[in-house]
């Protein structure tokens, strides 16, 4: 009868032993984005490409059986609200880590909390170089290019296409707007392109009417019109400004979000032509396997075609994925912090025999930059334009340098 309990008790050990060694640990995200108005395509295709990720991923397998999951909020693009969404995450939900935000506003709110709480935050889509610069803190990594790297490479593409003269800037009144224009002269003037500027105009985000912007410009007369804007501000600005000839008097130059694919497939056969932009990702560009994949997935899923933000936050997922794989766990976000400098990932917008890695000292991902201009192209419908004659220029060649940063930090402090 002893014997017969001792085997008992060993059996329910064991039992219990094997549901512990078995049941496989939810790894929590806490995704931040806006869902509605004009950021709400972001926000609602990172959510498709989230899912996609996260069913690869998991498919694949992490170590002890572990899976991820993502929460995903809508931050309106406010800040205060993000803060709030960020810490419930971290001290309700018990995320591992902090993710998304479409707002440079928003999350250089969000780092702070980042740094506060020592949670590892994956930018996906925010663009402004303030963050890995003179606001960066080491748990935070960004997966999509800054706008330092696209106006280096819009620097180097208007000395290649001798494009100066007179110059006129517009973007939004923030961070992401005002960091563009000081990259880009800083770009030019190390290039020595020569040129004058003849008029800064700051709306605000989501300003409803150009109106007034739209004629003061011009009003100045400039060769080349650069502009800042992303998203539905995008498309306002380019009805608007087409109503009133203002591409038939410049060139409209657009270097970080002018191309992406949401513009077009909006904008339709209203769009102008001619028109040098460049995007984050392209559908059409580049013609490699992975792209073509990432592409074709998503439409299968959503019945749409992939705007910019929905290739960020496919990337944040399979870096985390890795960076979990490398560590074991989810638990030494030390570990983690190592595991993701310098990691080297292919992703959907990697040209032919290039890889995407994350800069160890700033945490900045490194990829390359693909300029061009509008031409008619109706293979992503509803979109009837896509960008085309591309420039690419080399991912090494676009990286913020480290006197810039400091030039960045210094006049941050002022």
């Amino acid at each position: 009868m002893k014997q017969k309990s001792v085997s008992f008790l060993t059996v329910l050990l064991v039992c219990l032993t094997s549901a512990v060694s078995f049941s496989a640990e939810t790894i929590k995200i806490g995704a931040l984005y806006p869902m509605s108005g004009r950021g709400g395509l972001y926000g609602q295709d990172s959510e498709a490409a989230i899912k996609i990720a996260l069913a690869e991923v998991n498919a694949k397998g992490l170590p002890g059986g572990r899976k991820l999951e993502a929460i995903v909020t809508d931050d309106q693009s406010k800040p205060a609200l993000a803060v709030t969404l960020a810490k419930r995450y971290i001290t309700e939900d018990k995320v591992k880590f902090l993710y998304g935000v479409v707002s440079s506003g928003a999350a250089l709110a969000v780092t702070e909390v980042s740094k506060e709480y020592k949670t590892i935050f994956v930018g996906t889509d925010h663009a402004a170089t303030d963050l890995t610069a003179n606001a960066f803190q080491k748990y935070y990594f960004r997966v999509s290019n800054n706008t330092y790297q696209s106006m280096a490479a819009g620097a180097m593409y208007m000395q290649d296409t001798k494009m100066g003269g007179k110059i006129a800037y517009i973007g939004p009144d923030y961070a992401y707007g005002r960091d563009q224009i000081a990259e880009l002269k800083y770009s030019l003037g190390k290039l020595g392109v020569k040129y004058e500027m003849v008029g800064e105009f700051w709306p605000k985000l989501y300003e409803p009417d150009y109106t007034s912007y739209i004629t003061a410009i011009i009003k100045a007369k400039p060769d080349v019109l650069v502009a800042g804007f992303w998203g539905g501000d995008t498309v306002a600005f380019i009805k608007q400004a087409k109503a009133y000839g203002l591409f038939d008097k410049m060139k409209y130059f657009h270097p970080d979000g002018g191309g992406n694919y949401e513009v077009f497939s909006t904008l339709g056969a209203e769009c102008p032509e001619g028109l040098i932009m460049s995007a984050r990702h392209h559908n059409n560009w580049p013609e490699t396997k992975e792209n073509k994949d990432f592409v074709d997935k998503f439409h299968k899923a959503t019945g749409r075609y992939p705007s910019y933000a929905a290739e960020g936050a496919y990337a944040g997922i399979l870096v985390i994925a890795e960076a979990v794989r490398k560590v074991g766990n989810a638990d030494d976000t030390e570990a983690l912090i190592k595991a993701m400098e310098g990691m080297k990932i292919k992703l959907p917008e990697d040209p032919a025999g290039f890889t995407s890695y994350i800069d160890p000292k700033t945490h900045q991902i490194v990829q390359a930059q693909a300029i061009g201009v509008t031409v008619k192209n109706d293979k992503f419908p509803p979109a009837k334009y896509a960008l085309g004659n591309m420039k690419v220029y080399p991912a090494d060649k676009i990286m913020a340098t480290q006197e810039y940063i400091d030039i960045l930090t210094k006049s941050k402090k002022k």
